[in-house]
């Protein structure tokens, strides 16, 4: 019998889907490589139909990619031909949320959105959010370790997972889903999944650390005069506002003006300026709105801040989060892009922001660099358009240019978005060779047949 036979003859039609019968959105996630369609999809409804999904290809030495919302931008859920899509997508329940323990328990099919109003309608927050939320799933944001919006404050998705039920590659079933948050006996084995991009197993539950929310919160708009006013900027609101401080985004007029035409959104500030900072500050003292008042003024005292708008309401808020967050509108408003996702040493941004928009200038003149990002945890997206390169952009040259300054600048390739199959070749540019030599021990340990996500992150 072939493996897709074996599937079917375990886990019936209900929950197997053969090659043409696979759906259109399981054959391509986001990152824009060639739609494949895989021997199978398998979307089980429960950890025992992962097993024995997990068993049968293991012992057929069947490659397995594990699908969630399909939203990542690297190819990490990006099917291969001769292997089985893995599709969680009916393990999306919110199982629990703990008040008394601050925790929340769901499936890894569970989107990240329908979580949060999980924990807000118990009053709590989980703190894990991104621009993606209403599509990407929890078993997708602890695959990538994904980051977002309030890592400064809150940190990496690493931070919030407390533990997690997964499958290995043998349809061994894992049962590690700790709710405490000190345990410290033996190894800590759900770091295994969480950043792995589904290479060491199949995580199908998860326990999430949860927050207070915040009652009393402000958001600033700020234009300030160029990189090295922003960093000075920074360094003032966090000794100001500590943890009150919880996200500091920064947009480069190469994006801003960009996205703000492009979606028709109002200015709140007058003039132009060199760099514009989001700043939101949040906490349980009513103070909050002053205090960042307070250390806005005194920034534009010192000659850090050129201009700056608070928020009046949540419609206000959301306005001068409006260009932000527009980048789902790219493909609109730039066309085709090649994005990127780097971290770069805060004390070398300013240099970094402003050679690598000089060098692609200098190699394409009419191409559009937007530069963006998180700031206060160093990440900088950068997307590429060179307009006369219309549909075939030169992005091998592109990657070239910006992952090799990155890897001089001391960098990551990768942040928040994961390796996938893109940035696969270039992964040794921000791990050592010893590094690379160890993960894929442990990898080898887990999964000896290879089967899971075969040619992805660093398998």
């Amino acid at each position: 019998m072939s493996v897709t036979e074996r599937l079917l003859a375990a886990l019936g039609p209900d929950i197997v889907s053969a090659g043409g019968d696979v759906p259109e959105r399981n054959r391509a996630d986001w990152s824009g490589l060639p739609a494949v369609t895989p021997l199978a999809l398998v979307r089980p409804r429960s950890t025992a139909d992962v097993s024995a999904a997990l068993r049968i290809c293991n012992e057929t030495a069947t490659p397995v990619v594990t699908q969630g919302g399909l939203s990542g931008l690297c190819g990490g859920a990006h099917p291969i031909a001769q292997g089985v899509a893995l599709s969680l997508e009916r393990m999306n329940r919110v199982i629990s949320v703990d008040v008394a323990q601050a925790t929340l328990t769901a499936e890894a099919g569970c989107v990240l959105q329908v979580a949060q109003q999980a924990a807000a309608d118990q009053g709590m927050m989980l703190a894990v959010d991104l621009g993606a939320r209403g599509t990407c799933t929890l078993g997708g944001v602890i695959s990538t370790n994904a980051g977002g919006n309030q890592v400064l404050r809150y940190g990496m998705t690493r931070d919030h997972v407390l533990g997690v039920e997964a499958v290995l590659a043998d349809g061994t079933i894992l049962p590690a889903l700790n709710r405490l948050l000190k345990n410290n006996v033996g190894l800590d084995l759900k770091q295994m999944f969480i950043g792995t991009e589904g290479t060491m197993g199949v995580v199908t539950q998860a326990v999430f650390r949860l927050q207070p929310r915040p009652s009393h919160g402000a958001t600033a708009f700020v234009g300030v005069a160029d990189s090295a006013a922003m960093l000075a900027l920074l360094a003032q609101a966090r000794k100001a506002m500590g943890p009150a401080l919880i996200s500091f985004e920064v947009m480069w007029p190469s994006f801003y003006d960009i996205m703000r035409e492009g979606i028709g959104a109002p200015h709140p500030l007058s003039g132009q300026h060199g760099v514009y900072v989001i700043l939101e500050a949040g906490g349980f003292d009513p103070s909050v709105r002053e205090r960042l008042e307070t250390t806005l003024a005194d920034a534009m005292e010192a000659g850090i801040v050129e201009d700056a708008v608070i928020a009046g309401n949540l419609r206000e808020e959301r306005a001068l989060w409006a260009v932000r967050e527009s980048v789902s509108e790219y493909p609109r408003i730039i066309g085709k892009l090649t994005p990127f996702d780097i971290g770069i040493p805060l004390d070398r941004m300013a240099e970094a922001v402003a050679t690598l928009e000089a060098a692609i200038k200098a190699r394409w003149p009419d191409a559009q660099a937007l530069s963006y990002g998180h700031m206060g945890d160093s990440n900088l997206h950068l997307v590429v358009n060179v307009p006369s390169a219309g549909a075939d952009q030169p992005t091998k040259d592109i990657k070239a240019m910006v992952y090799g300054l990155t890897r001089d600048y001391a960098g990551t390739v990768s942040a928040e978005h994961g390796i996938g199959t893109i940035k696969r070749d270039v992964i040794g540019y921000s791990r050592s060779a010893e590094e690379l030599a160890t993960m894929r021990a442990v990898k080898a340990a887990l999964d000896p047949r290879g089967i899971l996500n075969p040619g992805k992150a660093f398998a």
